[in-house]
């Protein structure tokens, strides 16, 4: 098996066996209604209570939206409730599966279709949105992703992409300092990106995606095609403070947030 193709089959394994989101609720079952709206509560009141207003779930209505790496479309589904004609690919089959389910169950329409970020099965200029959260960071190619992203994007079009931030709190304390120099992984000959696979999206599974960070530097360069490209940085957990945390007001810590945060989310426009 070629090493493109055995790092696209790590990913599968990873969500194949722990869909996006389902370990925070594993008391509800699977499939159903109660553990749908479980998830949507912690992901969006819990987790990330800063998402719905950075993603703009309610700013597309009347838009063809296609999300890449849809999981058990949780994300995408607050965009069809917002007026979203919406699409979605993902490159396990199971999370095709959950999410046409999910959209069934609340009688939203939706089209999924298995495919990778890297070969998207559509004509260019499809699509006036193109979503995608915490994937692309996963798969080998991205920046061939983003050209594909800008492809199949109309003219004018908005693409809005969440990629890990190099230079975040979580990157350099947990990955860097904590495990690379204090846990002697670096001396062991593991670099960051093979830490982070370990860590970043463990599992009792073991499938270790790749994972990989960016800076704001090379955010841009990755959307260099695009114009009015604007960026943003959130997602920081009082967890990630330690023994600060009860020294650091709310207002402070929403600005770390916005500047140390996990997540770096690019908004350009085509």
């Amino acid at each position: 098996m070629k090493p493109l193709e055995l790092e696209k089959q790590h990913a599968r394994e990873q969500w194949t066996n722990d869909p996006c989101g389902s370990t925070y609720v594993r008391d509800r079952e699977l499939g159903t209604r109660e553990f749908f709206e479980a998830v949507e509560q912690h992901r969006y009141s819990e987790y990330a209570p800063w998402m719905r207003e950075v993603m703009e779930f309610e700013n597309f209505a009347g838009s063809d939206l296609l999300e890449i790496g849809c999981g058990m479309g949780t994300d995408l589904l607050q965009f069809s409730r917002g007026g979203a004609r919406c699409t979605a690919v993902d490159i396990t089959p199971r999370s095709i599966e959950i999410a046409r389910h999910r959209f069934a169950l609340y009688n939203q329409p939706g089209s999924f279709l298995l495919s990778d970020a890297e070969h998207l099965p559509f004509r260019s200029e499809s699509f006036d949105v193109v979503y995608s959260n915490g994937v692309l960071h996963h798969t080998p190619d991205t920046q061939g992703s983003i050209d594909e992203v800008h492809r199949v994007l109309r003219k004018g079009g908005t693409a809005k992409i969440m990629v890990y931030h190099r230079n975040s709190l979580n990157y350099w304390v947990e990955i860097v300092a904590r495990r690379g120099l204090l846990g002697a992984e670096f001396l062991r000959g593991r670099s960051a990106e093979e830490i982070m696979s370990r860590v970043i999206e463990c599992s009792d599974h073991d499938a270790r995606p790749l994972v990989k960070v960016y800076s704001r530097k090379q955010a841009l360069k990755l959307f260099r095609r695009f114009t009015d490209v604007r960026l943003e940085v959130d997602q920081l957990t009082r967890e990630e403070l330690r023994l600060l945390s009860p020294l650091i007001s709310q207002k402070t810590f929403r600005n770390l947030s916005r500047r140390v945060g996990w997540n770096l989310i690019i908004t350009a426009r085509k």
